[in-house]
């Protein structure tokens, strides 16, 4: 696959990328993850700012033999996407029913506490304790740490993650991030809906004026859910149609609340780009293309968790994450 290819499915309209979580660290599970939806067709991988992950993720496509584009993503302030949950499980009664254990979509609760590199931040154990024991930690990620990635080609794309209000915070963060842009092939920036967002994003494009590489706006409609059921793909399309109306330099990719629903729906409603010039560029998918595979890859024996000395399960994951990938790139829905 050659550097090119990525773009041109953002201009062809069929982007596809997964999210393996900005704050998830579980590296087996990403490199298996990597490895599938590298097979399926993904034109982008993005991942935690964290050397550990991205060396899993980039060892995934060496044995895939295929490249998607490796994004990482960064956060200029405190942002859902970058938290892990936290309790003293000494705490627990011992004959609590534990709903937080139930509920976690990663797997990440034990009878121990929150398991780090599993947690990604979703956020829906802390509401469900009984005794609200369940705390959120704030994470940042360090972007002096992936500079060096970006400069060696390893890393061909970045993902800012900002909030409206945070002006000064990304002024910071892009004053570190610019002088290595022109080695970026990407550059994407996620934010979430809300009151001001137009006069947010104008300020954001002004400040990142002769940007050298192409920019996607990433609009999150409601993050972390896609795993929940199919009306959580209706806030991210909301908020795609705001963006577009604005006709703002750019393409635009949804993202928080995707699901198998999501391209069916953009189908309906003429937003795709290749339907309309100035529709949707693609879809990311998290915790829902996460789920797709985790009964398979929860089946891998711990001793030997690498899904490609397994083949009947790699045919398996390839299988369920080429389905979801070929929605956007041949509408097969």
């Amino acid at each position: 696959m050659n550097d090119r290819s990525p773009l041109q499915s953002l201009a062809d309209g069929n982007w596809f990328k997964l999210i393996c979580g900005a704050s998830f660290q579980d590296v087996a599970l990403i490199r298996n993850l990597t490895l599938a939806y590298s097979l399926a067709g993904a034109d982008c991988i993005d991942v935690a700012a964290d050397k550990a992950v991205i060396t899993a993720a980039l060892e995934g496509m060496v044995v895939a033999g295929r490249q998607p584009w490796l994004m990482v993503s960064v956060n200029d302030g405190e942002d859902p996407h970058f938290r892990k949950a936290h309790f003293n499980a000494r705490l627990c009664p011992p004959h609590c029913p534990r709903p937080c254990e139930k509920i976690c979509p990663a797997l990440a609760i034990d009878e121990k506490g929150v398991i780090e590199d599993r947690c990604y931040g979703c956020g829906r154990c802390i509401p469900i304790c009984p005794l609200n024991l369940i705390e959120a930690e704030p994470r940042r990620a360090s972007i002096q740490e992936i500079l060096p990635w970006i400069e060696t080609g390893a890393l061909k794309a970045v993902e800012i993650h900002t909030q409206i209000g945070h002006e000064e915070d990304f002024l910071r963060l892009w004053k570190i991030l610019a002088p290595s842009a022109e080695n970026l092939g990407l550059l994407a920036i996620s934010c979430q809906d809300g009151p001001g967002l137009m006069g947010y994003l104008k300020f954001l494009l002004e400040t990142i004026q002769f940007l050298p590489c192409p920019l996607i706006w990433q609009t999150d409609g409601r993050p972390m859910s896609g795993d929940i059921g199919k009306g959580t793909t209706h806030p991210a399309i909301k908020m795609a149609q705001k963006v577009l109306s604005r006709d703002l330099p750019g393409f635009v990719q949804l993202a928080g609340g995707t699901n198998a629903h999501t391209v069916r729906k953009l189908k309906e409603m003429g937003l795709l780009k290749r339907e309309n010039e100035r529709g949707i560029a693609g879809v990311a998918y998290g915790s829902y293309a996460r789920s797709l595979l985790m009964p398979i890859l929860q089946q891998l024996p711990p001793d030997d968790p690498f899904l490609e000395n397994h083949p009947q399960h790699l045919r398996a994951s390839v299988k369920l994450a080429s389905e979801l990938v070929h929605q956007i790139k041949n509408l097969d829905i």
